[in-house]
């Protein structure tokens, strides 16, 4: 029993011992860091056994140092990318803008352009703020009403051709039907100086973007790729505004006309600004003077100009 409270004596006092050594240690290599400890002939061999350590204690704190320093720099680059991606989702958007900006100057300068060539029109340009495409209609809402002096049946135009008419007006809005509506009728012609051949214009289900020129005479001079411009005929429309051209040709049911699909001047799947032509200046078309008919044969016709301008309207 002496024996182990002796053991345990000694093993506490070697505890103590090497804590007092390693604190001694600790201070010399504080101290001489510091600068505050000035060796001696008499402290020479300490410093010498004490090289060992001070070295192990300088590598350790350059190892801390450099480590800090790594996430010091670590934390500044996350919060630099972090500022980057902002400043590059803020360019992205302000590119946006500045494409969509430039899309709209240019459809405007192309309706200016358009208003500067056909001085005979007074143009309010619209802007389209609604569509509505169903199976057979094929209409839209622009932002222009009553209060700018909209009128029902005023035509629609771009600075490439033929939009539609207006069919609805309320204060700060307006309905119009395009030209690929079904229940749309313009009266048209093919502006070949050999042809000059007339005939309307009117949408179809069977293609909803490609409307169809009908009441061609079977035998009539039609050519694939001709132009197909407003006649001016019905009162609707000017003369000469651009609708498209024909891009096919076929005989209709009864095989006594013919039928001829229109590409249309207009992209109207990319249709955002449009013009309302207001009024105009031009002179209405000489009417067709005919040879002299029978009082029967004058009736027939009389019937049938009636039903085209009705159909027109």
């Amino acid at each position: 029993m002496i024996d182990r409270i002796g053991r345990a004596r000694q093993s506490g006092r070697k505890i103590w011992a090497l804590l007092f050594v390693l604190l001694a240690l600790f201070c010399v290599i504080f101290f001489a860091a510091r600068g505050r400890f000035q060796a001696t002939a008499s402290t020479s061999t300490v410093g010498t056994v004490l090289a060992p350590f001070e070295m192990i204690f300088s590598y350790a704190g350059q190892q801390i140092q450099h480590v800090t320093s790594n996430l010091w720099e670590i934390a500044t680059v996350h919060e630099q990318n972090k500022m980057l991606k902002n400043e590059i989702d803020q360019l992205r958007q302000q590119n946006t803008m500045a494409e969509e900006y430039a899309a709209e100057n240019a459809r405007l300068r192309e309706l200016l352009a358009y208003k500067q060539s056909a001085q005979q029109f007074d143009l309010l340009a619209a802007r389209v703020i609604g569509r509505d495409a169903a199976l057979w209609t094929s209409t839209i809402v622009v932002d222009r009403g009553s209060k700018d002096g909209v009128r029902e049946n005023m035509p629609v135009v771009t600075g490439k051709g033929l939009v539609g008419r207006v069919t609805e007006v309320s204060p700060l809005s307006s309905k119009v039907q395009l030209i690929l509506d079904v229940r749309s009728s313009v009266g048209t012609l093919i502006q070949r100086t050999e042809s000059r051949v007339t005939g309307i214009v009117t949408g179809t289900m069977d293609n909803p973007y490609m409307p169809q020129m009908i009441n061609i005479p079977r035998n009539a001079d039609v050519q694939d790729g001709d132009a197909v411009i407003t006649s001016g005929f019905g009162g609707i429309y000017p003369k000469g505004i651009p609708v498209g051209q024909i891009v096919s040709q076929h005989s209709d049911d009864t095989g006594l006309l013919k039928v001829a699909l229109i590409e249309t001047a207009v992209d109207f799947q990319r249709l955002e600004d449009v013009a309302i032509i207001t009024s105009s200046r031009e002179a209405p078309p000489a009417p067709i003077q005919p040879a002299p008919l029978s009082p029967g044969a004058a009736a027939a016709a009389e019937i049938s100009v009636t039903q085209a301008k009705a159909a027109e309207q």
